[in-house]
C-alpha cells in the first residue's frame, strides 16, 4: 500500500513519523452480540478531494451502533465485512485538502463519519467530509466533544428545524435523559418552549436542571394521564416499549405534530397519526458541520451542556455496547481511542 498522501493533500507527518499503513480498530466479522466486536489491524484510510484525514482521540457511541452490530440498523448497507462501526468522533486533523484550508493539520475537530459508506470511528484514523466537522468548542475535552455530534445534531434537527421550538410552545420529549433526549430538552428550553420529559425516577431532578418544567417517571405513571394539549411530541422510544408512540397520539392537540425517531417499531405510524388528526414525520440526522458549529457556540457559552455517563477504552467497545443495550444510560457513552 502506498503510504504517501494523495496529490493535493497537506500532510503533517514527518519523515520519521509517517502515517501508518495499518491502524488499530474495533471490528465485527459478522452480526451478533457485543462480543463479536474485537480488535484488529486494518488499512489506514486515505482522503480524496475535499476529505480530511483525522487522528481519532475519542469516539462517541450511539444506539444505532449497537443495533447495526446486532444485525439491524444499517447492517444491510455495509458493503463488506469485517466492518469498523461508529459515527461520532473527536480528534486532530492530519491531512487537509489544500494548504489554505480552514481546517489545517493540527486543528482539533469533531463530527460524524459516513459509516457504512466509509469506515467508522472505532479506529485510530478516519476519513471524513470537511463539511461534516467543526472545531471542538474551547470549553470541551476531546471525550466530551466526541459525545456531541450525532446526538446533538439529531436533537437540533428535531427541536429547531422540525418542531421550530418557540416561546410558549408545549413539547413532550420521551427518553429525555438519553443522548439525544438530554440535548433535545436543553434546546427546546433554550428557545422558550415549555418542556415535559419522560424518564426514570433517578433522572427527574437532573432533567429539571436541564430545563424541563415537568418530568414524568415512566415506571410509575402513565404520561397520557399527566399531560394533554401538547403541541409537539418528540418520540425517541417508538412502539417497541409499552406502545409509547401510539399512546402519544392521545396527548397531542388537534393539528399537533409527532416526530418519530426509532425505525421499525411502528409500521403504521403515518396512518395512525392521520387517523388521530395530527401531523407526523420521521427524522434522520444530517451531519451538518455548520449546525454543529452553532451548537458549539451554545456549549461554549454554557447555555447547553453535554453529559458523559461513562468512558471506556477502545478495546472495551463490547462493554460499552452492553451498557448501551441496557437502556439506562444518562447522556453519552464514549470510547477513548488515543491520547490528546
Amino acid at each position: 500500500m502506498d503510504s504517501r498522501a494523495p496529490e493535493g493533500a497537506t500532510d503533517v507527518a514527518s519523515p520519521t513519523s509517517p502515517i501508518p499503513e495499518v491502524m488499530r480498530a474495533m471490528v465485527f466479522d459478522a452480526p451478533g452480540g457485543p462480543d463479536v466486536l474485537h480488535a484488529a489491524e486494518v488499512p489506514t484510510p486515505r482522503p480524496l478531494l475535499s476529505e480530511l484525514l483525522v487522528r481519532v482521540v475519542a469516539a462517541g457511541t450511539n444506539p444505532i451502533d449497537a443495533k447495526t452490530r446486532a444485525g439491524r440498523g444499517v447492517t444491510a448497507h455495509i458493503p463488506s465485512l469485517p466492518a469498523v462501526p461508529g459515527y461520532d468522533f473527536s480528534g486532530v486533523v492530519v491531512q487537509a485538502p489544500f494548504e489554505s484550508h480552514p481546517l489545517p493539520p493540527g486543528t482539533a475537530v469533531h463530527g460524524m463519519t459516513t459509516f457504512p459508506r466509509t469506515s467508522g470511528s472505532y479506529a485510530e484514523y478516519i476519513v471524513v467530509s470537511s463539511l461534516s466537522v467543526a472545531k471542538i468548542p474551547t470549553s470541551l475535552s476531546h471525550v466530551e466533544a466526541a459525545g456531541v455530534p450525532l446526538a446533538a445534531l439529531t436533537a437540533w434537527g428535531l427541536v429547531v428545524d422540525t418542531a421550530r421550538a418557540h416561546e410558549g410552545q408545549r413539547i413532550l420529549i420521551h427518553a429525555g435523559s438519553g443522548g439525544v433526549g438530554h440535548f433535545a430538552v436543553q434546546f427546546a428550553a433554550y428557545f422558550g418552549a415549555q418542556v415535559t420529559a419522560t424518564a426514570s425516577a433517578r433522572n427527574i431532578s437532573w432533567l429539571r436542571e436541564m430545563g424541563a418544567v415537568e418530568v414524568i417517571d415512566h415506571t410509575s405513571a402513565r404520561f397520557e394521564e399527566e399531560v394533554s394539549d401538547v403541541d409537539v411530541v418528540i418520540d425517541l422510544v417508538g412502539n417497541a416499549a409499552d406502545e409509547t408512540g401510539t399512546r402519544s397520539l392521545q396527548v397531542l392537540r388537534p393539528g399537533g405534530m409527532i416526530v418519530n425517531v426509532p425505525t421499525g417499531s411502528w409500521p403504521t405510524f403515518l396512518e395512525d397519526a392521520a387517523a388521530a388528526q395530527v401531523r407526523a414525520t420521521t427524522y434522520k440526522v444530517v451531519p451538518d458541520g455548520g449546525a454543529l458549529a452553532t451548537i458549539g457556540r451554545l456549549l461554549t457559552s454554557g447555555a447547553v451542556h453535554v453529559y458523559v455517563d461513562r468512558v471506556f477504552d477502545l478495546a472495551e467497545a463490547a462493554e460499552a455496547h452492553r451498557m448501551l443495550e441496557g437502556g439506562h444510560t444518562r447522556g453519552k457513552v464514549v470510547l477513548r481511542v488515543s491520547d490528546d
